[in-house]
């Protein structure tokens, strides 16, 4: 046992995460890879083919989301990252072979499932090892991976393009582009096997010698374990929940925080940018091969920018950085559709670079705010007894939130885009990005409203005021006091 005790927390934080890494290169990827694809397979842009394509992964991902939480209540979270790599590694092949749509499809609502069960597994793995003081940092590792994962896919679409380093053909530099996720994912197999498990599902199987041992790894003080694991172990004396406690009276304020922060993170455009980046840089005047490097640093800029969050995340509250982070992500998506209405096609014009510049603020001010910040809080809001189910809605809502928006875009565009205008399609984006623009500000309302704190509590506290709150309105165990 020694040996658990003294592994180091960077290793477990690093491996932990890095289901992260593989969520973003296979969310990331296909933005370069589509530009090949259609033409390869025939494919109509704009179609619902078209569309389904990036929409096939977020569709296993709401499966994948819906079965992890309350499977990994049962059989552990380390168990569950390993199945969901072993899944990755299968689903990355098969993408990389692609055959044909079917296969090519298939195998992308396989990834999903996986990229659906590591959104829902990791933040709460992570939150549920790490001490109250560092929790947001550690959850943050979760974005941080996913960034470093998008940059990966970025520079791996400019790298195997025609005209990038490798200069691969279009029939076969897509190919590798979806299939080397296979190289990560069998990484975190390996590594994972030698990750600890939760201290909270430990004490809940009556492993308390070794949730110990696990919770001095990340924390020296004797002391504090020991009040730590004092409060595990009464929480976990509660029997596990389902659905009538998750949408009981106690954790109804967490469910409806879970509910808007997951459907906002999606409509305020956020993967729409991540996913159609380049068809942006296009639409504003810019060539195929710039869009591509240029993707490559806005991933850099993406990840030095995760970096920083993960230092500051314990430092400012969640609140407040979700409200900054609304507010600056919905002035960047207003001023690139401003730019993108008034500009005129071709490169190097001042309206295209305030594109260039305005896509890459929103991106930066979601990396260090929405996207680590929702994570880190369902991660660690909802009670012990039903913390697997509540991430897994939170997840599935998340997804399912993507889905729509993702699977609609191409169609909406063609809806939104004039007939016969100058840049008619760049006129068409920037009406649609006016929209996620407002529901940007739509956003900084529900925060203030209807979310919680939870920097620098303990999940045990921040349960304890959920049922003291409970009490209070009248009810008891999510039962209504008569």
């Amino acid at each position: 046992m020694a040996s658990k005790k003294h592994m180091s927390t960077s290793w477990i934080y690093f491996f932990g995460a890095l289901g992260g890494l593989l969520f973003g290169y296979d969310t990331g990827v296909i933005s370069g890879a589509m530009l090949f694809i259609g033409k390869e397979l025939g494919i109509q842009a704009g179609s619902f083919e078209d569309g389904f394509i990036t929409a096939s992964v977020l569709l296993g991902a709401i499966l994948g989301a819906a079965i992890i939480g309350p499977m990994s209540d049962k059989f552990g979270r380390k168990k569950l990252l390993l199945t969901a790599a072993i899944i990755f590694f299968v689903g990355a092949m098969g993408s990389g072979i692609g055959l044909n749509y079917a296969m090519l499809v298939t195998s992308r609502v396989l990834l999903g499932v996986a990229v659906g069960a590591a959104s829902a597994l990791i933040p709460t793995y992570l939150a549920e090892l790490a001490p109250a003081d560092k929790r947001g940092g550690v959850g943050t590792l979760f974005q941080l991976m996913i960034m470093t994962g998008i940059f990966f896919a970025y520079v791996s679409n400019e790298w195997l393009s025609p005209h990038g380093l490798f200069g691969l053909s279009s029939h076969v530099g897509w190919h590798w582009m979806l299939g080397l996720a296979a190289i990560p994912a069998a990484l975190l197999f390996f590594g994972g096997l030698t990750l600890p498990e939760s201290p909270r599902y430990l004490v809940k199987q009556g492993k308390e010698t070794e949730a110990q041992h696990v919770l001095e790894t990340f924390n020296a003080n004797p002391q504090v374990v020991q009040e730590e694991l004092h409060d595990i172990k009464l929480q976990a004396q509660m029997p596990s929940g389902g659905f009538r406690e998750l949408f009981g009276p106690m954790a109804r304020p967490v469910l409806i925080m879970a509910l808007g922060l997951a459907v906002f993170q999606q409509v305020m455009g956020c993967n729409t940018v991540l996913y159609y980046a380049p068809k942006i840089f296009i639409s504003a005047g810019f060539s195929e091969h710039f869009a591509l490097q240029s993707h490559i640093v806005i991933g850099i800029f993406n990840v030095i920018v995760t970096a920083i969050a993960v230092k500051i995340m314990d430092k400012i509250d969640r609140k407040k950085m979700l409200t900054y982070g609304a507010l600056g992500m919905g002035a960047s998506l207003l001023l690139m559709s401003t730019a993108m209405l008034v500009l005129k096609a071709g490169a190097g014009n001042f309206g295209s670079w305030i594109c260039v510049v305005a896509l890459t603020l929103y991106i930066a001010f979601f990396s260090a705010t929405w996207g680590p910040v929702m994570w880190v809080m369902i991660g660690e809001a909802f009670p012990l007894n039903i913390r697997g189910l509540g991430n897994s809605f939170g997840a599935v809502i998340n997804w399912t939130a993507n889905f729509a928006v993702s699977q609609s875009f191409p169609m909406l565009l063609i809806a939104f885009t004039p007939a016969h205008a100058l840049n008619a399609e760049g006129q068409g984006i920037a009406k649609l990005f006016i929209i996620y623009g407002v529901l940007c500000f739509v956003a900084i309302w529900f925060i203030k409203k209807f979310t919680i704190e939870t920097r620098n509590r303990s999940l045990e506290s921040i349960e304890a005021a959920l049922r003291s709150r409970a009490h209070a309105d009248g009810y008891s165990d999510g039962t209504e006091v008569q």
